[in-house]
């Protein structure tokens, strides 16, 4: 077989890595090689973020160590079975190609996972192996993501974080019957055994920097891991208790939604179509509700329909005000924070503008117009000084009236 070359091992495993969505590289520790020390920086404008048509973040030199894998996840293009290109990277390949494209400015940070190759040891050892070349041996100081192997020894799972920005656990599915089903080589409770291990590596890490000046740094932005939407029969509502579950246990700092695309020579047990890309868009903003909008997993699970699954024409908050319309209208101009937070068409940073104008003056509903995209969404479940629902707030037909047009361009993150 010919040697690939640096361009066409690039060409393969940044392919192969981009059905992984958990890349931002948000929430690390600020630092940059302004005063003179070590190359790159997580701040200003050290992290360009691109995006791709679907929406997921592409900012990073995102790649596979090796497409090569001993395990055979029905749902991946790389698994075993799969008649795939193969090409494998050494950890110096990467470093390299990291170093020689941040200092083009391709790039501000690395996301570096893997297929398994010979061992979940071995091939966790390679990782932390290119991201200490980078930190140790170059002084990069910009981002690292490095994905975890939940089977490799626990040690090397912790040594991840003393190099990376943020490390991830995929729990690849929403249900372990869905996991055993499309990933026999992977255990649930093994990945959230080495999830509750980084946990306490992260709470050791920040202790131990309260306690000495110059203790290292473990992984400042934190964990986060990944799920697949419609490989398997989990409702919405399944994946939001999951989520929810995982946040709680685990203190996360985000979990990713990653809708299902058929792979070439797909296993018969994989659907026959991806599912709406909405439905990932759905999740999303669910999982928001969640973490800004203090929703309870019970009130966003009663904003789908009797099957568990989240509606695609409207947004989960307005799913839940319609279903819920005796919590409505409100004032704008006494109710408390967490409740405005409830009234479709008003986001976190409408409802502090409220809060902030309403000590001067009353509010009106022209006030409100300049703060909410779409006043017509607003007006049913809200009281200001000069208005009043009256009825319209109990009409059968208000799902029409505020739904969006059809074909509207909705915001990936909006209330």
């Amino acid at each position: 077989m010919a040697q690939l070359t640096t361009l066409e091992k690039l060409a393969i495993l940044a392919d192969a890595a981009k059905y992984d969505a958990s890349c931002a590289s948000s929430g690390t520790t600020r630092r940059d090689s302004r005063g003179g020390k070590g190359i790159g920086s997580t701040q200003g404008m050290g992290i360009c973020h691109a995006y791709a048509p679907d929406g997921r973040c592409i900012s990073l030199l995102k790649v596979l160590l090796t497409n090569h894998c001993i395990f055979d996840c029905h749902y991946c293009v790389n698994r075993k079975s799969s008649n795939v290109r193969r090409a494998r990277f050494s950890p110096q390949e990467v470093a390299d190609l990291t170093l020689a494209f941040y200092r083009r400015n391709y790039i501000e940070g690395l996301f570096l996972s893997s297929g398994i190759v010979k061992s979940s040891s071995h091939t966790m050892e390679q990782m932390i192996e290119t991201a200490r070349i980078l930190r140790e041996e170059h002084g990069f100081r910009g981002y690292i993501h490095l994905k975890t192997i939940p089977e490799a020894d626990p040690e090397l799972v912790r040594r991840a974080g003393l190099h990376a920005d943020r490390v991830s656990i995929n729990v690849e599915l929403p249900t372990e019957a869905g996991l055993a089903r499309l990933a026999p080589d992977k255990s649930a409770p093994r990945i959230e055994g080495a999830m509750g291990l980084m946990q306490g590596a992260l709470l050791e890490g920040r202790d131990a920097r309260r306690r000495f000046r110059h203790a290292p740094r473990f992984a400042p932005g934190g964990q986060s891991t990944q799920m697949i939407v419609g490989a398997d029969a989990a409702s919405d509502a399944d994946i939001i208790t999951r989520a929810s579950t995982l946040y709680d246990r685990f203190a996360l700092r985000r979990v990713y939604y990653s809708a299902f695309s058929p792979i070439p020579d797909a296993s018969a047990v994989l659907p026959l179509r991806r599912p709406p890309l909405m439905r990932e868009h759905r999740l999303y903003q669910s999982d928001w509700l969640m973490r800004f909008y203090g929703y309870a997993p019970d009130e966003v699970r009663a904003a789908a329909d009797p099957a568990g699954m989240l509606p695609l024409d409207i947004d989960p908050k307005l799913a839940f005000a319609l279903r819920f319309r005796e919590q409505f209208p409100v004032d704008v101009n006494r109710a408390p924070r967490d409740l405005l937070l409830r009234v479709p068409g008003l986001g976190v940073r409408a409802v502090q503008q409220i809060l902030s104008a309403r000590r001067q003056r009353r509010l009106r509903l022209e006030d409100l117009a300049r703060l909410t995209v779409s006043l017509t969404k607003v007006r049913p479940f809200i009281v200001a000084a000069d208005w009043r629902p009256v009825l319209l707030t109990d009409r059968a037909d208000l799902r029409q009236i505020v739904a969006p047009p059809v074909g509207e361009q909705l915001e990936l993150f909006g209330p």
